[in-house]
């Protein structure tokens, strides 16, 4: 039967089985290694929002500190200016009275270190009485404080813009009062100052890093101080800012992450406006310091993983390598398996193969006979056999060359396939113009139609040969048919010789026909 080229699957399996171990300990590799980072990553990430969510209490319990400082300050401050305007209104500022409050007031400034002075002026913002060691002439009619005392009828402390001290030459945050006559009228004003830098005192002990900030400003963004202290700075608004807007969003107390106004460093702000005063501090820590410390450690584990995943693709590396070389020499050993297999195909296919015609010699023929007999003594089926000759083919030979002779052959083998219907049918070239075809499990009446459709498709290739009556090639054909029996199983030559006779007899009757043994003919066309 014709060969089927079909490749070795045992190297097929080789090379599927084969194939991923290197892909496979390199993806292993890659997915322990990734895994190994990502792991870390999640821990360091955790690590760095740990960080963030500690200093943000921090920030939150320092603004929370520094609110109260700063209010007890000025708490102290406005009880001595309630004191002072409960006695100016009972008593006056002149004479005895006055003396008496100069005196009051300079022992208040010496005990309290955050009162920097206190200073009584009449109606029309003269210095009436001060706490100063001596008398001193002036007038604060300008001040932002006196106008607002004397544009309204508010009893309670004012806590005015900062400025500088006229009698000192210092920074200093007015915390005011009004004094009312007896019928209700304006008076005057006390007023007490807190120095600027007692507030930078206050705040220095705390720690906010390198590029931290703390800022009080009035509750309309005016800045009375920020550190670091710049002078300058004093009295600018922070209304613009993004912080004072969140706070003015929010309430009260908050928290945010935002870059500041004034030197665009990203920081970690918790504000909180006093309870009793129109002040507000906030505290910002850089979130550069924040997270320089988990920067440095988050670096420090990211070496060592760095190490170890080297490492780790280092051995990766070198076990895929061998892998490889491995793979390559498998491949090697099996591409040259394949190559000697394709090699023996080819030398076989030589020994199977007619080298003119391209169909199965006699010898493979013979060997699918043997094959094909034992088959049919176990199945019990018939098995039959066509012999054909070209007419007259010395004739053709001699008339029209060997050449066209081969060709004629050619011709005639490419339609010996054709006219069969089943691949297990077995065509052959069995010497000179003689061919031969086995076909198993077929009767008589079957194999002699197949050898009919053999002679019409050798007709209709109209093949001129005038030395055959019928102008064109023809060919004669032979049928032997035989039911194998088991026990005694004839020779292959002996249904050869039974073919080749009906072949003859063919011939004898004229050729271009086909002739079938009569007795097998009559038995197989009853049982077909």
């Amino acid at each position: 039967m014709p060969r089927s080229d079909i490749a070795d699957p045992h190297i097929s399996l080789l090379r599927a089985a084969r194939k991923p171990a290197a892909r496979f300990a390199a993806l292993l590799i890659a997915g322990v290694s990734v895994l190994i980072i990502g792991l870390q990553a999640m821990e360091t990430w955790r690590g760095r929002d740990l960080r963030l969510r500690e200093a943000e209490v921090a920030t939150a319990n320092m603004a929370h500190a520094l609110s109260a400082q700063g209010e007890t300050a000025i708490r102290v401050t406005d009880t001595v200016l309630s004191s002072v305007v409960t006695q100016v209104e009972r008593e006056g500022w002149s004479g005895p009275p006055g003396e008496r409050l100069g005196k009051y007031l300079r022992d208040v400034v010496a005990e309290a270190k955050e009162v920097h002075g206190v200073l009584v002026y009449d109606a029309d913002g003269n210095w009436v009485v001060n706490s100063l060691d001596h008398a001193m002439q002036g007038n604060n009619a300008d001040r932002e404080y006196f106008r607002f005392h004397k544009a309204s009828g508010r009893r309670s402390a004012h806590v005015g813009l900062p400025i500088l001290s006229r009698s000192t030459g210092v920074w200093v945050l007015p915390v005011s009062r009004r004094i009312n006559r007896p019928d209700g009228s304006f008076a005057g004003v006390v007023v007490a100052t807190i120095r600027i830098a007692y507030f930078a005192k206050l705040y220095e002990g705390f720690d906010i890093g390198k590029q931290g900030t703390i800022v009080l400003a009035r509750d309309d963004g005016t800045l009375a101080y920020r550190r670091p202290f710049e002078d300058t700075l004093i009295g600018k608004s922070i209304a613009g800012g993004l912080v004072y807007q969140q706070y003015k969003r929010t309430g009260p107390v908050g928290n945010a992450t935002l870059p500041a106004q004034l030197d665009g460093i990203v920081r970690l702000y918790s504000y909180r406006r006093m309870d009793s005063y129109p002040l507000l501090v906030i505290v910002g820590v850089a979130k550069d310091d924040i997270l320089s410390g988990w920067r440095s450690s988050a670096g420090q584990l990211f070496g060592g993983i760095g190490v170890v995943v080297l490492m780790l693709a280092l051995v990766g590396t070198r076990l895929v390598r061998q892998i490889r070389i491995r793979d390559e020499l498998e491949e090697e050993l099996l591409s040259a398996r394949e190559r000697l297999q394709e090699r023996n195909a080819a030398l076989t296919e030589l020994a199977e193969r007619d080298g003119l015609t391209g169909i199965s010699n006699r010898r493979h023929f013979e060997e699918a006979l043997q094959r094909e007999i034992a088959r049919a003594a176990r199945s019990g089926k018939p098995l039959s056999l066509i012999m054909l000759d070209v007419d007259y083919f010395k004739k053709y030979n001699d008339h029209y060359g060997h050449v066209a002779g081969d060709n004629c052959l050619q011709q005639i083998a490419a339609a010996l396939p054709v006219s069969l219907d089943r691949p297990s049918d077995f065509p052959a070239r069995y010497g000179g113009e003689e061919f031969i075809v086995l076909l198993p499990e077929t009767s008589g009446h079957g194999a002699f139609q197949v050898a009919e459709r053999i002679r019409s498709s050798v007709c209709a290739l109209n093949i001129e040969h005038a030395g055959n009556p019928a102008s064109v090639v023809t060919v004669s054909l032979g049928v032997c048919t035989a039911l194998i029996d088991a026990d005694s199983p004839p020779a292959p030559e002996a249904l050869v010789e039974q073919a080749d006779c009906q072949l003859y007899e063919a011939k004898r009757l004229g050729r271009n026909r086909v002739s079938i043994a009569a007795q097998a003919s009559t038995a197989l066309l009853q049982t077909a």
